[in-house]
Parts: C-alpha cells; structure tokens; sequence
C-alpha cells in the first residue's frame, strides 16, 4: 500500500477494530477464526463483497466498496424505493443460496431474552413496561425455521448501492464476520431497524421471485430481540445504544412496540 492522506479509525473495541487507510479497511481480530469464517462466507456468497487485498493472522485489508451507504445510523435514508427494492432483492438472493457449513449465530432462545430483560430492569437501563411490552414481542421469533445463508449483521452501513431511478444496483455488501446459518428475517430486521418506513420497499424487492410473502410482524418482532439483547454489549463495549437511531433509543421511541 503505497502513501496515504488519511486515516480513519472506523470501528474499535476490546474484540476488533477496522482502520480506514486511504481506499484500504484493515480489520483486526482477537480471534482469528473470525477472520476465517468471515473470509469463507465471503467467498461463499453469491454477492458483491468488498475485495480482499492480503490476510495475516489476526488482520486482513479489504477495498474500499464503490458507491454510497444505504443509510447511516440516526438519519433518515435519502434512498429512493427502487434501490430499496434492489437491495431486497440482492438480499433474497443470498437468503436462497446453499447454506454454508459454518458455525452462524447463537440461536434465539427465551432463556437469553429472559436474562436480558431481567439485567435491562434490574439495572435500571429501561423502563419496566417498555421492557415488558418488547419482551412479548420479542419472545415470537423463538420459533422452528428453514435455515439460509444470512450475513448475521446486515445493518444498512453494511451495504453500499449505486444509481436510482431505474437502474439502481447493490455495488458491495462488507463486515460479514457473522456470516452463516440463521433465520433470513433477522437480516431483513437489521437492515431496516430505523428505517421502519422502507421495510415495504425492501420487502417489494425482496419477495419479487414469487416466493411466499414475508411476515413482516416477525420482522417487528425481531427488532424487538435485536434492540433487548444487544443494548447491555454496546455499553460494555464503549457505544452508547440511546444515541439517535440506537437500540435503546429505537426501543424507547419505536412506534412498532406501542
């Protein structure tokens, strides 16, 4: 890599961190088996995915992805329907590919929800009755379900698009260490948590195949899960989940759990 004008510290906490070096990400991974499935899964999905340039142990470096950010955390997305329409169907066609052999996320179970819900009472984190009222919610997608080949953390950051209009066109989709096995409506659930508005565009997209049609009150269901199980690690990991468009201020404004 030859000399740069900037650098960017882009992510960092105690597990990774990625630094921006020009046009260049470098991740760096306490774990390198991270780094191992995040590399197969890229290799594995049938996408566009950022470029990997090198690979050490606990490190790798990946192109900068042509195009812009679907939305950014807290702001509105100034993306038109049609490009949420393209990326759901980009979407539904890594939802229907062979799913990999790979380890995919903790499954969902209320013994996790109860402990979460508990912990965000008893510590003062929220109030009772928004806890109570998304628990409930939450508790519908502790269910059986087909397995697909999911990115695990899809948050609209993640995907970056090009074009509009009629021709929009999904240029790269990065951070896939949580790549695998899962439940396809918890990637349609993080892409739009915030972004409530566009689930109908993105699921327009999504269910264009002819496929049977997504049940988007588990999708609501789901940003319940995601926004009660994950306020405890952003705060132990340096982020503040009540910044605007974060878990606890999604949960304490979201219209979903009313």
């Amino acid at each position: 890599m030859g000399a740069v004008s900037e650098v960017e510290v882009v992510v960092a906490h105690a597990e990774r961190a990625t630094v921006r070096a020009g046009d260049v990400f470098i991740k760096i991974d306490s774990d390198p088996a991270r780094l191992d499935r995040e590399l197969a899964a890229m290799d594995l999905a049938p996408v566009p995915t950022g470029e990997v340039l090198w690979r050490q142990p606990q490190a790798m470096a990946v192109a900068r992805v042509r195009g812009e950010r679907l939305a950014r955390l807290g702001e509105v997305s100034s993306a038109p329907a049609s490009v949420w329409r393209a990326v759901g169907a980009v979407v539904r066609r890594l939802h229907e590919a062979p799913v990999p052999a790979l380890p995919g996320r903790p499954a969902a179970t209320i013994d996790v929800l109860a402990r979460e819900c508990e912990a965000l009472v008893g510590e003062g984190i929220l109030p009772v009755s928004v806890v109570i009222r998304h628990q409930e919610l939450a508790s519908r997608v502790v269910r059986s379900f087909e397995p697909a080949f999911t990115h695990g953390d899809l948050q609209p950051e993640h995907v970056f698009v090009e074009g509009g209009g009629a021709n929009p066109r999904v240029t790269g989709i990065i951070d896939w260490s949580e790549g695998g096995p899962g439940d396809p409506l918890f990637d349609l659930a993080t892409l739009t948590l915030g972004h409530a508005a566009r689930l109908p565009d993105l699921l327009d997209g999504y269910e264009a195949s002819g496929h049977m049609p997504v049940d988007a009150s588990l999708v609501e269901a789901w940003w319940s899960w995601r926004c009660l199980t994950n306020i405890r690690w952003l705060a132990a990991h340096g982020f503040d989940p009540f910044l605007p468009g974060g878990e606890g201020d999604m949960l304490l404004g979201g219209a979903w759990g009313r």
